[in-house]
């Protein structure tokens, strides 16, 4: 059982040993961010929510062979982009450049502001080449450096910079354009 704040090593290696509550600790830290890159992936909630699932079953098979060579995000970025591109070679889903925001119907509080916001970047987002997406969630939603992005991604550590640059401007450019435009959202990594 999980009684005091743990690491994700140390929650990996006591899951892996067969602890359900470190494992459950690792679901509710990471699922956010799996979440948020199948629904930009796929454009589509219900599909983002059985990538997400698929996600945390292969992790729960595979944790005996995570070695720990890399941080677990950086490897759980890995398993969710595969699972991903697995969904879509396996014909069971394509990535649809759509507007993946599903808004529910706001309450009487005044979260209009907040609503639009997300709004206007996810759409923003939706409109950027897969690529950039791909390198922006592995820095934004992920928390990877551009050294671990582009080991994962398979490229030089110099495209992941430039597709995360660009990215970042044409969202800056896009979001200045909207009403209450500003954007300092995303975190900067070295």
């Amino acid at each position: 059982m999980v009684t005091r704040v743990m690491g994700d090593a140390d929650l990996v290696a006591a899951a892996a040993s067969g602890d359900h509550s470190a494992y459950a600790t690792l679901v509710r830290l990471h699922a956010d961010a799996v979440y948020a890159h199948a629904l930009r992936f796929f454009g589509d909630a219900p599909t983002a929510e059985d990538a997400t699932q698929e996600v945390f079953l292969k992790v729960f098979r595979s944790l005996g062979s995570f070695d720990g060579r890399a941080r677990f995000s950086t490897w759980l970025y890995r398993v969710t982009r595969n699972v991903c591109l697995d969904m879509v070679r396996a014909g069971k889903r394509t990535p649809l450049p759509l507007d993946p925001v599903d808004l529910e119907p706001v309450s009487q509080a005044d979260f209009s502001d907040d609503v639009a916001f997300t709004d206007a970047l996810e759409t923003a987002i939706a409109t950027l080449p897969p690529e950039e997406r791909e390198a922006l969630g592995a820095i934004g939603l992920f928390g990877l450096t551009y050294a671990e992005a582009s080991d994962t991604l398979g490229v030089p550590e110099g495209t992941v910079k430039s597709r995360v640059f660009r990215a970042r401007r044409t969202l800056a450019h896009i979001l200045r354009a909207t009403e209450g435009g500003g954007f300092d959202g995303l975190p900067q990594r070295d």
